[in-house]
């Protein structure tokens, strides 16, 4: 393999892949990115066997071929070299060299045969979607992902398509996040469980503009975003009946700025027990009150004026869970919705349902 091409060329396509290939691997292959060069294009393949990503780049080649280097340290050498200057790639026998100006690196290879790359993934179906409006529904739901829960079908985001809609949910037993976007034109019925890492992977590639193409499998997602292709496995499991842990219609609204009550959370999260982030939250007419208190026998209290006009009642909840639902909900006004202090909060934006908070109640 022999190619020429600008830092920039290069930088750019492995920074997008780069995020899946980790330093201590089973394989040692697996530390390796993947380069084919063909007429006039490189692409560069990352993979840790669960994500696989994929970018390609227009270069000069000289001798098309494929050859697999160190992915971190090839990007450190590229990140250190001046932008703008012209970059030479070859292979000599098991090493590549890289040249550009007076700078030589020689770099140990593994042969492009032991790469695990992924095939076809026979796709159910394919749903072209605007790139910003898909960012935005995996952005508010994202965080209420389980990590490492041995009920490992909640280590993922459940993505479900029905008619006319696109509906991500996450949810790690304590708390729910579900968003929902418009489909351009009715789809069919399904769901799939898209595993936390492959989550996170997508969200660091996508953008604002342009649209993205998502393919689903039985095993596998594919998106397709401008010259970056992302295929993740799926998790196979049943994901909980989520429909079912929505409250409908509770009968106890308290509508409160956002922003007012985010601030008198994070105050009164100050002084919460750190392991539990425990705080008592009573709602009486028109008034909001926050309290907190740990081990130490220190006391938090904060009080804002809300919009409720039903009974008072307590009842408490992690703060943490709180705050990622405010902070996700873009509005100025926020409602929270209560049935009693052993059910659980619906967090919404007043008058809108495509975003929803679900967070349970907490013993104090």
């Amino acid at each position: 393999m022999k190619l020429t091409a600008k830092r920039e060329d290069l930088l750019a396509p492995l920074q997008s892949v780069i995020g899946v290939v980790e330093r201590r691997q089973t394989m040692p292959v697996l530390a390796n990115v993947l380069l084919s060069a063909r007429e006039k294009r490189l692409s560069m393949t990352g993979t840790d066997l669960e994500v696989e990503l994929v970018a390609a780049t227009q270069v000069h080649v000289e001798m098309p071929g494929d050859v697999t280097v160190p992915g971190r340290k090839f990007l450190d050498i590229l990140r250190a070299l001046p932008s703008g200057v012209d970059i030479a790639l070859s292979t000599e026998g098991e090493r590549v060299t890289v040249r550009a100006g007076r700078s030589r690196f020689t770099l140990a290879t593994l042969p492009a045969s032991e790469f695990p790359v992924l095939e076809e993934i026979h796709a159910q179906q394919t749903l072209t979607l605007p790139q910003g409006e898909f960012r935005r529904v995996i952005d508010k739901t994202h965080f209420s992902m389980a990590q490492q829960d041995v009920r490992y079908y909640l280590n993922g985001l459940l993505l479900e398509t029905e008619g006319n809609t696109l509906r991500a949910v996450a949810t790690d037993g304590h708390r729910l996040a579900l968003c929902e976007m418009t489909l351009g034109e009715p789809s069919r019925t399904g769901q799939v469980i898209v595993p936390r890492k492959a989550v996170l992977e997508l969200q660091r590639i996508l953008g604002t503009e342009g649209n993205i193409e998502l393919a689903i499998g039985t095993n596998h997602v594919r998106a397709q975003i401008g010259e970056i292709r992302f295929t993740s496995k799926l998790i196979d499991g049943r994901f909980p009946e989520y429909g079912r842990v929505i409250p409908d219609n509770p009968p106890k609204v308290a509508q409160a700025d956002r922003e007012l009550l985010r601030q008198a959370l994070q105050r009164t999260a100050i002084l919460s027990n750190e392991k539990y982030r425990g705080i008592r939250v009573a709602v009486k007419p028109d008034m909001l009150t926050l309290q907190a208190h740990n081990p130490e026998h220190e006391e938090a209290e904060d009080q804002i004026e809300v919009s409720y006009a039903g009974d008072e009642m307590e009842i408490g909840f992690n703060v943490s869970y709180l705050l990622d639902a405010l902070s996700a909900i873009e509005t100025d006004q926020v409602e929270l919705a209560l049935t009693d202090s052993n059910s659980s909060c619906l967090i919404r934006a007043p008058g809108l349902t495509q975003a929803r908070y679900v967070v349970m109640p907490m013993r104090l």
